[in-house]
């Protein structure tokens, strides 16, 4: 299990992708979590999004949720170095 956390609803428009192997692949820190439900009603069916230690990461396109969700993730770890 990793020290950055990143939660994915399965209904997210996000799960386009396999963001569990990734992200595990590139960030060895990192554990991905699939949920049933995040609790944010509606959004992953409007936006790609997931949570990153508790910090809601959204994008129009998933190209740009992977790329924000990687810039929350580097920020998280440097607090650790």
């Amino acid at each position: 299990m990793g020290i950055v956390i990143v939660e994915i609803c399965d209904g997210s428009l996000i799960m386009q992708i396999d963001l569990e192997k990734l992200l595990e692949t590139e960030y060895p820190e990192v554990a991905v979590i699939q949920n049933n439900c995040l609790s944010f009603c509606g959004m992953c069916a409007r936006s790609p999004f997931a949570i990153v230690n508790g910090k809601r990461v959204f994008a129009k396109t998933v190209e740009e949720c992977v790329d924000l969700i990687k810039q929350q993730i580097e920020k998280e770890l440097a607090q650790f170095s």
